[in-house]
């Protein structure tokens, strides 16, 4: 085979696929700007603020970003990690002793059982009732948080598809520059190469002084 006819191949195989991972680069582009946009725009309606740095209590300076994020409005997947977490994370474990909705219906199960089991007249059915009744609730107020909190912790989730699809872009771009740049160049050396150079073509006089 011909140099110049290896080097044309090769130079323009690299600038193909130069131009494919650049589709992949703008797809991901793409992508990366719809999870962003999506995210902020969602978030955005539901009118969240993070309290003023004046007002955070002592437990809430403990968070780092509460204390960053104090006053604005929450319209990044970072923004909702942290107030998902550090914000109605922090003011849930200060409700009927940290216990989960799951917990709390097991709390509500054994009440209820206690309150059945006993005479209606019984002086205690009315302190198992006040229990039951502040259990009930407490349960609807972790429902209420836990669920914020289970949306809040999808739209971070999803921000970072967003973040990981923007650094695949870069990845791909740099890539296909590369590319660009090594098939010119196979390019450049097919057009400096004479037309007659062969490529490993075997040296036929030393082999015939070896033999």
């Amino acid at each position: 085979m011909k140099r110049r006819t290896l080097d044309i191949i090769v130079g323009l195989g690299l600038i193909v696929l130069a131009g494919l991972l650049l589709v992949a680069g703008v797809v991901l582009t793409s992508n990366a700007n719809f999870a962003n946009d999506y995210v902020k725009d969602q978030l955005g309606q539901q009118q969240i603020s993070f309290k003023p740095a004046a007002t955070l209590t002592a437990q809430e300076r403990q968070s780092a970003c509460l204390v960053t994020y104090a006053g604005q409005r929450l319209t990044t997947g970072k923004q909702a990690e942290c107030y998902a977490n550090e914000f109605i994370g922090l003011h849930l474990q200060s409700i009927a002793g940290g216990k989960t909705y799951a917990q709390l219906g097991d709390v509500q199960t054994e009440l209820k059982a206690k309150i059945a089991a006993l005479p209606k007249d019984d002086p205690a059915v009315a302190e198992l009732q006040k229990q039951l009744t502040d259990t009930n609730a407490a349960r609807e107020t972790v429902f209420k948080g836990e669920t914020l909190r289970g949306l809040l912790l999808t739209s971070y989730g999803f921000s970072e598809f967003g973040v990981k699809a923007g650094q695949a872009a870069l990845v791909a771009y740099g890539a296909a520059g590369l590319l660009v740049l090594l098939g010119a160049a196979g390019l450049v050396h097919a057009a400096a190469t004479p037309g007659s150079k062969g490529f490993a073509v075997p040296d036929t006089a030393k082999e015939l002084v070896d033999a």
